[in-house]
């Protein structure tokens, strides 16, 4: 009797992830799309259901589709939009530094790809499927290795968090782009390409971030409080002016707060990359 019940049990666990987790997948979507009167206006019932099956597509993209988009996404972006530091010590010195922390992150299907953007700007962002851009602006703005560190973690966790692909999925829903005859794929690059380089994420999603790459960050053994110094030191320095990298995130006051609440929080696992004088020699190329 009790074989019975446990067998029943788990064809039951079975039914429920191929039938109720897709079915219920589908009638969010269509409940999201009929909030959405712009996209549902002249559109048949059909239609809707075909639009909330494309969100659902974008939403539940595996692993290997989120690096080919990424890949994509990444192509244009270097196209149109940024321009890559060339020089050899530098990129190779953030490589090493963001696989490093690479090493710590859940998602092991993802190839990340850290990439120097030459601008002044103090800058960072993160696409799909594992890319991270750092301008040389930032990195000319750190005091040491474990401040740079710090947000590429922020980056990678982004990454790790699927916030990307989240933040494409409602963006499509507010805007009416997936349609009945589906989305293209060149309309989801553009997306990804807006997304990641120009519009800023919620603050629920950048609290995410923060807490998913201190815990990148410790775990890599470099010291913790340079994530806090960093964001500290750039509210600071900012004055009136608010650094790029901070103007699209949460408010720099609140956010050292609550940085260094968990930092105070977790037990340390190194102390690694507070040395200034290595750090200068490393990026000794942009200081000239």
């Amino acid at each position: 009797m009790m074989i019975e019940k446990t067998n029943f049990y788990l064809n039951f666990r079975s039914l429920r992830k191929t039938f109720f987790y897709p079915l219920i997948s589908v009638i969010t979507a269509l409940s999201l799309c009929l909030a959405t009167p712009s996209s549902a206006l002249g559109v048949s019932i059909w239609d809707i259901l075909f639009q909330g099956a494309q969100i659902i597509q974008i939403s539940n993209i595996s692993d290997k589709e989120e690096v080919k988009l990424g890949r994509q996404i990444n192509q244009q972006l270097l196209r149109r939009e940024v321009k890559l530091y060339r020089n050899s010590q530098i990129n190779n010195y953030v490589k090493r530094i963001g696989k490093r922390l690479e090493a710590h992150n859940t998602r092991k299907n993802i190839p990340y790809t850290f990439q120097v953007v030459q601008d002044n700007s103090i800058n960072a962002f993160a696409t799909a499927g594992g890319f991270v851009y750092i301008n040389t602006g930032l990195i000319k703005a750190a005091d040491n290795e474990a401040q740079l560190a710090s947000v590429v973690a922020h980056e990678i966790a982004h990454i790790e968090a699927k916030h990307v692909v989240k933040q494409m999925r409602k963006t499509a829903v507010a805007r009416g782009l997936a349609t009945a005859a589906g989305v293209e794929n060149s309309r989801w690059v553009q997306l990804g390409v807006e997304l990641g380089f120009r519009r800023p994420n919620s603050r629920k999603a950048e609290e995410e971030a923060d807490q998913i790459g201190l815990r990148i960050l410790t775990d890599a053994g470099y010291a913790p409080q340079a994530m806090v110094a960093f964001m500290e030191k750039l509210k600071n320095k900012s004055g009136s002016r608010v650094p790029t990298f901070l103007s699209t995130h949460p408010s720099p006051a609140n956010r050292v707060k609550y940085l260094q609440a968990l930092v105070n929080s977790k037990r340390r696992k190194g102390n690694d990359g507070l040395s200034r004088t290595a750090y200068r020699r490393n990026i000794r190329p942009l200081l000239r």
